[in-house]
């Protein structure tokens, strides 16, 4: 294995930050990070590097769990059980579903980051979450080096939440996940978002997985800068769920305030929208600041530092708590 030093980890964070690692490692198999965990337990674990904002160097050994591989692992008349390891890319697994006409996670595609982060964050996207699809997760304690199986209800999934970023945090180390997707008769979520007038847009009445999966990708490229080419986390803050009491009172204020019903006492309203209505949409501050298509997403222009954009971040959050009395959480780690 292979440990490296004072190692830049500006290519393996989507914010772009150029932090450093005091040592680095990649991990291909689950025997080296077995081996890895009997000797070192003061360690960073580091996936695709898409849900994370780097304020500092980090003074540990930086795992980056680069598991690959993509298995069937059982088959019937309506369901495909696939299971993808920790370290493959999330919008290539996609991809590689719906070419094989396996239904489910069509509208999550062209999310950043790696299969083994998705049950952590439980993402979603276009009316669809992880825990709608997902039938086990493998991973490994980082105390002992035992393989677990979590199903479905050991994750305890909630909006952007699962027992990995709770109770069990730091505790284990996700080797691979296991999806249950449908082979024929896919139920389509069409009605969230924008994806039934891209369709429309394109002539497309009887749409397929793909097609839905090629309408989120227009939308998302629409909206979204390529990390690639502009460094950024997606969504950097979490939409607020509060009590449609308290909505009904901001409403006589605001009364353009949109709204999800999320139960009979709950609404779920758009961070989006609020950080427009902020007037931070478009606004640059240096080299870090908010996208021009998307408030929701804070962007590195080029050199800006994880302290910078986090001290964006901030503004919003007071500015909004002052001007409507909520409080938007971030959505991504801050480290």
């Amino acid at each position: 294995m292979n440990i490296q030093s004072n190692f830049s980890l500006k290519k393996h964070n989507t914010f772009g930050i150029n932090a450093l690692a005091k040592q680095f490692i990649a991990i291909h198999t689950i025997e080296e990070l077995a081996t890895l965990l009997q000797n070192e337990k003061d360690i960073f674990i580091l996936g695709g590097g898409s849900n994370m904002l780097l304020t500092k160097d980090i003074n540990k050994l930086v795992v980056h769990i680069n598991l690959k591989g993509i298995e069937v692992i059982d088959k019937n008349e309506e369901y495909t059980y696939i299971k993808a390891n920790a370290g493959e890319n999330w919008h290539e697994f996609v991809l590689y579903c719906i070419k094989n006409n396996y239904g489910g996670i069509e509208n999550l595609s062209l999310i950043p980051g790696n299969v083994g982060t998705t049950p952590i964050q439980n993402i979603g996207a276009y009316g669809v979450e992880i825990k709608d699809v997902f039938f086990s997760c493998e991973a490994m304690e980082i105390e002992t080096q035992k393989l677990i199986i979590f199903d479905k209800d050991s994750c305890q999934f909630g909006y952007r939440e699962s027992i990995f970023k709770n109770e069990l945090k730091n505790q284990y180390i996700i080797t691979s996940v296991t999806f249950k997707l449908t082979n024929k008769n896919h139920k389509l979520n069409t009605s969230y978002g924008a994806i039934e007038t891209e369709l429309a847009n394109q002539n497309i009445t009887t749409p397929t997985i793909k097609d839905v999966s090629n309408a989120v990708i227009s939308i998302r490229k629409s909206k979204l800068p390529d990390p690639k080419e502009l460094g950024s986390s997606g969504s950097f803050f979490k939409n607020p769920i509060i009590s449609k009491e308290k909505y009904s009172k901001i409403a006589l204020l605001f009364p353009d305030m949109p709204h999800y019903n999320i139960s009979d006492s709950e609404v779920k309203v758009p961070a989006g929208w609020l950080i427009e209505q902020a007037g931070f949409k478009g606004k640059r501050f240096g080299d870090a600041g908010i996208h021009k298509n998307q408030a929701l997403v804070l962007v590195n222009y080029g050199n800006a530092t994880g302290s910078e954009i986090l001290a964006v971040s901030k503004d919003i959050q007071n500015t909004i708590l002052n001007k409507f009395g909520i409080l938007i959480e971030a959505e991504v780690n801050i480290i």
